[in-house]
């Protein structure tokens, strides 16, 4: 077992890093604050090769793996969660999903200017009646012939308003239940398709999740993702990568917490010597040092497994469930911590804390996890 990353892998950590100091943490509360989308940053990262890291460079990707994918998320998460969904949404969902199940026309019409940044994606599952019941899907996909007239709301969306490609989950043959589901590609501006206002939520806030609706919108055959009634076993294993990027976010998130928690141990002072000093703080960082790197240890796990061609979904929601637990109690620590300037914006946790909650929830629940994890431990 070798624990240690290559050469390329710690270069391209740090570049994450530096770019989550240099360019995401500047502004980072005003942003959260007036709920602003990072434009110039997401489109620096996609400069950066960030918003395609795993395609093949043929479709304008990075050619990196999973493991170097968690390790960027992970820095950029550290600063800014609402920049990294968005690498999250492009990467795992959108850019994977086009690359292992589109056929060459729509990777070159589609993936190449997501892999390259120039345009982003969203992933289009939840519905207001449909969330972690994904085979209830009352959006449908009626089979005209050489189209399909989509009609429907979607809702959670991630991207809403700012993505350009949408990959649209819609059932087509209600008889067939979930083998009835199709995966179109839908792109903004076509006749029909409205984009709803933008959620005001509790984290995440820079980020743009929003409603979308569909009213006899045109699709073209040609933009369906593989066979007929494909479209809910693509959700599914598309998903599985995707809780790898929330995962690390999760652990990102944790571990910038964890950061800002050490420090201000160090220098804030309390009955004549700093807090670090005094065993009940040492044993607060103690436990979410610990927990963190156990989270870190599943997060990478998960990736390299991805990355052999192996297995991956149990990995993936064990990621998952356990790294978005240690986000919470971790962020809900560093705020202690830091007594009552915890509460206050400019020392970032509390912004970290707010963050943390949803990933819990989006990508599958930690109840959701949980069936996953049973039902792959009870088939072994």
């Amino acid at each position: 077992m070798y624990f240690e990353l290559s050469e390329e892998q710690v270069m391209i950590q740090q570049a994450a890093r530096d770019f989550a100091q240099n360019e995401l943490k500047p502004g980072v509360i005003e942003r959260d604050e007036h709920q602003k989308f990072p434009h110039e940053q997401i489109k620096k990262l996609g400069e950066l090769g960030f918003l395609g890291m795993m395609v093949d460079p043929k479709y304008n990707g990075s050619g990196l793996d999973a493991v170097s994918y968690v390790l960027v998320m992970e820095e950029l998460s550290k600063i800014d969660a609402s920049a990294s969904v968005v690498v999250s949404v492009n990467n795992s969902l959108v850019c994977y999903g086009l690359e292992n199940y589109g056929n060459d026309f729509q990777k070159e019409k589609y993936l190449k200017p997501l892999a390259s940044g120039e345009k982003i994606g969203a992933f289009c599952l939840s519905e207001p009646e449909a969330g972690s019941d994904a085979t209830s899907q009352k959006t449908s996909a009626i089979d005209m012939g050489d189209y399909y007239l989509l009609n429907g709301v979607k809702n959670w969306i991630t991207n809403g308003s700012t993505a350009s490609t949408y990959l649209v989950i819609a059932q087509t043959d209600t008889s067939k239940r979930h083998r009835g589901i199709n995966a179109l590609i839908v792109e903004k501006g076509m006749e029909g398709f409205t984009v709803g206002a933008k959620e005001n939520k509790l984290g995440i806030r820079g980020s743009d999740t929003c409603s979308l609706m569909f009213t006899d919108v045109k699709v073209p055959k040609e933009n369906r993702i593989g066979e007929e009634g494909f479209g809910f076993k693509f959700a599914m294993k598309t998903l599985e990568g995707g809780r790898i990027g929330i995962a690390a976010q999760a652990l990102g998130i944790a571990s910038g917490a964890y950061e800002l928690a050490l420090n201000y141990s160090k220098e804030r002072k309390a009955f004549g010597k700093t807090i670090s000093e005094h065993q009940a703080i040492q044993f607060k960082l103690a436990d979410m040092a610990t927990e963190i790197e156990a989270a870190r240890m599943l997060c990478l796990k998960a990736a390299w497994l991805k990355d052999q061609g192996l297995p991956y979904a149990q990995a993936s929601s064990m990621a998952k469930l356990y790294a978005s637990q240690v986000a919470m109690k971790t962020t809900v620590e560093a705020v202690q911590i830091h007594g009552g300037y915890g509460f206050v914006k400019e020392y970032h946790v509390e912004r970290l804390m707010r963050d943390a909650k949803i990933t819990q929830i989006y990508e599958g629940t930690s109840e959701i996890q949980r069936i996953v994890i049973a039902r792959e431990v009870l088939s072994q």
